[in-house]
Protein backbone atom coordinates (compact mmCIF):
# COMPACT_ATOMS: atom_id res chain seq x y z
CA UNK A 1 0.00 0.00 0.00
CA UNK A 2 1.63 3.24 -0.89
CA UNK A 3 0.92 6.52 0.82
CA UNK A 4 1.68 10.42 -0.43
CA UNK A 5 2.89 12.45 2.92
CA UNK A 6 3.13 16.45 1.66
CA UNK A 7 3.99 19.51 3.07
CA UNK A 8 0.82 22.07 3.36
CA UNK A 9 2.67 25.69 3.24
CA UNK A 10 3.90 26.44 0.13
CA UNK A 11 2.80 23.46 -0.94
CA UNK A 12 -0.90 23.70 -1.15
CA UNK A 13 -1.73 26.79 0.24
CA UNK A 14 0.33 30.20 0.54
CA UNK A 15 2.65 30.85 3.18
CA UNK A 16 0.23 32.09 6.15
CA UNK A 17 2.76 34.17 8.01
CA UNK A 18 3.86 35.84 4.51
CA UNK A 19 -0.10 36.92 4.14
CA UNK A 20 0.47 38.40 8.09
CA UNK A 21 3.12 40.11 6.98
CA UNK A 22 1.70 41.82 4.08
CA UNK A 23 -1.41 42.85 5.87
CA UNK A 24 0.22 43.85 9.20
CA UNK A 25 3.63 45.70 7.33
CA UNK A 26 5.45 43.63 9.76
CA UNK A 27 8.36 43.16 7.63
CA UNK A 28 10.24 40.40 10.25
CA UNK A 29 6.84 37.94 9.51
CA UNK A 30 8.28 37.16 6.29
CA UNK A 31 10.65 34.76 7.69
CA UNK A 32 9.92 31.12 7.20
CA UNK A 33 11.62 27.65 7.53
CA UNK A 34 13.85 28.46 4.05
CA UNK A 35 15.14 31.18 6.12
CA UNK A 36 15.50 29.77 9.61
CA UNK A 37 15.52 25.92 9.46
CA UNK A 38 14.57 24.95 13.02
CA UNK A 39 10.79 25.28 13.13
CA UNK A 40 10.91 25.51 17.02
CA UNK A 41 13.87 28.73 16.75
CA UNK A 42 11.35 30.19 13.58
CA UNK A 43 8.23 30.01 16.10
CA UNK A 44 9.85 31.43 18.91
CA UNK A 45 11.37 34.29 16.98
CA UNK A 46 7.44 34.84 15.88
CA UNK A 47 5.71 34.67 19.10
CA UNK A 48 8.65 37.47 20.37
CA UNK A 49 7.55 39.70 17.45
CA UNK A 50 3.50 38.95 17.82
CA UNK A 51 4.04 39.89 21.63
CA UNK A 52 6.26 43.34 21.10
CA UNK A 53 3.43 44.44 18.11
CA UNK A 54 1.12 43.46 19.93
CA UNK A 55 -0.64 41.51 16.87
CA UNK A 56 -3.76 38.95 17.94
CA UNK A 57 -4.83 35.83 16.76
CA UNK A 58 -8.06 37.34 15.47
CA UNK A 59 -5.66 39.28 12.75
CA UNK A 60 -3.96 35.93 11.85
CA UNK A 61 -6.87 34.32 11.36
CA UNK A 62 -8.94 37.49 9.55
CA UNK A 63 -5.98 37.08 6.90
CA UNK A 64 -6.14 33.37 6.48
CA UNK A 65 -10.19 33.42 6.18
CA UNK A 66 -9.08 35.30 2.78
CA UNK A 67 -6.51 32.93 2.06
CA UNK A 68 -7.01 29.99 -0.99
CA UNK A 69 -5.08 27.16 -2.29
CA UNK A 70 -1.96 27.74 -4.66
CA UNK A 71 -3.94 27.65 -7.78
CA UNK A 72 -4.16 24.05 -8.98
CA UNK A 73 -3.58 22.50 -5.26
CA UNK A 74 -7.29 21.28 -5.39
CA UNK A 75 -7.11 19.29 -8.81
CA UNK A 76 -3.52 17.90 -7.89
CA UNK A 77 -4.67 17.16 -4.54
CA UNK A 78 -8.14 15.16 -5.68
CA UNK A 79 -5.72 13.53 -8.66
CA UNK A 80 -3.90 12.18 -6.23
CA UNK A 81 -6.18 11.30 -3.93
CA UNK A 82 -7.85 8.39 -7.02
CA UNK A 83 -4.53 6.72 -6.79
CA UNK A 84 -2.81 6.50 -3.31
CA UNK A 85 -3.59 7.53 0.35
CA UNK A 86 -2.43 11.03 1.22
CA UNK A 87 -1.41 12.69 4.73
CA UNK A 88 -0.65 16.32 5.34
CA UNK A 89 2.56 16.99 7.33
CA UNK A 90 2.83 20.64 8.64
CA UNK A 91 4.31 22.21 10.87
CA UNK A 92 1.36 24.77 11.36
CA UNK A 93 -1.38 24.63 13.95
CA UNK A 94 -4.76 23.24 13.69
CA UNK A 95 -6.43 26.37 14.98
CA UNK A 96 -4.55 28.25 11.29
CA UNK A 97 -4.98 25.35 9.16
CA UNK A 98 -8.36 24.09 9.50
CA UNK A 99 -10.52 27.08 7.41
CA UNK A 100 -7.86 25.71 4.36
CA UNK A 101 -8.25 22.52 5.12
CA UNK A 102 -12.25 22.89 4.29
CA UNK A 103 -11.25 24.16 0.98
CA UNK A 104 -9.23 21.20 0.16
CA UNK A 105 -11.85 18.88 0.87
CA UNK A 106 -10.92 17.61 4.18
CA UNK A 107 -7.73 15.35 4.07
CA UNK A 108 -5.63 14.07 6.98
CA UNK A 109 -3.63 17.00 8.50
CA UNK A 110 -1.12 16.02 11.37
CA UNK A 111 0.56 19.49 12.70
CA UNK A 112 0.27 21.05 16.07
CA UNK A 113 -1.55 23.38 18.59
CA UNK A 114 -1.55 26.62 19.99
CA UNK A 115 -2.50 28.27 23.24
CA UNK A 116 -4.15 31.02 23.38
CA UNK A 117 -5.09 33.37 26.21
CA UNK A 118 -6.90 36.63 25.78
CA UNK A 119 -6.65 37.24 22.13
CA UNK A 120 -2.98 36.11 21.95
CA UNK A 121 -0.90 33.35 20.65
CA UNK A 122 0.73 32.78 24.28
CA UNK A 123 2.66 29.38 22.94
CA UNK A 124 2.10 26.37 21.00
CA UNK A 125 2.77 22.54 22.05
CA UNK A 126 4.45 20.34 18.93
CA UNK A 127 2.47 16.81 18.26
CA UNK A 128 5.98 15.41 19.13
CA UNK A 129 9.67 15.77 18.53
CA UNK A 130 10.30 15.71 14.64
CA UNK A 131 7.31 15.56 13.77
CA UNK A 132 7.59 14.61 10.45
CA UNK A 133 10.29 12.13 10.28
CA UNK A 134 8.21 10.39 12.65
CA UNK A 135 4.97 10.26 10.95
CA UNK A 136 6.40 8.49 8.57
CA UNK A 137 8.19 5.90 10.80
CA UNK A 138 4.61 5.23 11.74
CA UNK A 139 3.63 4.81 8.13
CA UNK A 140 6.23 1.99 7.31
CA UNK A 141 5.40 0.46 11.07
CA UNK A 142 2.08 0.16 8.89
CA UNK A 143 3.52 -1.23 5.71
CA UNK A 144 2.74 1.71 3.66
CA UNK A 145 5.46 2.60 1.05
CA UNK A 146 6.01 6.32 1.81
CA UNK A 147 6.36 8.91 -1.19
CA UNK A 148 7.05 12.49 0.69
CA UNK A 149 6.81 16.07 -1.19
CA UNK A 150 7.79 19.09 0.51
CA UNK A 151 9.36 22.88 0.03
CA UNK A 152 11.68 23.86 2.62
CA UNK A 153 14.34 22.74 5.21
CA UNK A 154 11.64 21.43 7.65
CA UNK A 155 10.76 19.03 5.25
CA UNK A 156 14.03 16.93 4.75
CA UNK A 157 13.48 14.74 7.20
CA UNK A 158 10.04 13.53 5.53
CA UNK A 159 12.21 13.20 2.49
CA UNK A 160 15.08 11.67 4.25
CA UNK A 161 12.61 8.72 6.23
CA UNK A 162 10.58 8.65 2.80
CA UNK A 163 11.04 5.91 0.57
CA UNK A 164 11.04 8.35 -2.12
CA UNK A 165 11.52 12.63 -1.68
CA UNK A 166 10.96 14.87 -3.93
CA UNK A 167 10.73 18.89 -3.66
CA UNK A 168 8.41 21.30 -4.82
CA UNK A 169 9.08 24.74 -5.49
CA UNK A 170 12.16 24.99 -3.29
CA UNK A 171 14.06 27.88 -3.23
CA UNK A 172 17.78 27.61 -4.63
CA UNK A 173 19.66 27.44 -1.51
CA UNK A 174 17.55 24.56 -0.11
CA UNK A 175 17.96 22.64 -3.84
CA UNK A 176 21.59 23.58 -3.69
CA UNK A 177 22.39 21.69 0.06
CA UNK A 178 20.08 18.33 -0.82
CA UNK A 179 20.80 17.84 -4.85
CA UNK A 180 19.66 13.89 -3.95
CA UNK A 181 16.07 15.02 -4.34
CA UNK A 182 13.94 15.51 -7.38
CA UNK A 183 12.69 18.59 -8.03
CA UNK A 184 9.36 19.63 -9.66
CA UNK A 185 7.74 23.34 -10.37
CA UNK A 186 4.41 22.21 -11.61
CA UNK A 187 1.62 19.92 -10.46
CA UNK A 188 1.64 17.92 -13.23
CA UNK A 189 5.60 17.07 -12.83
CA UNK A 190 4.67 16.56 -8.98
CA UNK A 191 2.21 14.06 -10.27
CA UNK A 192 4.87 12.24 -12.54
CA UNK A 193 7.51 12.30 -10.45
CA UNK A 194 4.93 10.78 -7.64
CA UNK A 195 3.81 8.14 -10.13
CA UNK A 196 7.44 7.19 -11.09
CA UNK A 197 8.77 6.52 -7.45
CA UNK A 198 5.89 3.63 -7.02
Amino acid sequence: MNIVCLDLEGVLIPEIWLGVAERTGEERLTKTTRDIPVYDDLMRYRLDILEETGIGIDVIQEVIGGLDPLPGAQDFLDELRREYQVAILSDTFYEFAMPLMKKLGHPLLLCHRLEVAAGRIAGYRLRQPDPKRASVKAFHSLNYRVTAAGDSYNDVAMLEEADAGIFFCAPDNVLAEFPQYPHAETYDRLLELIEAAQ
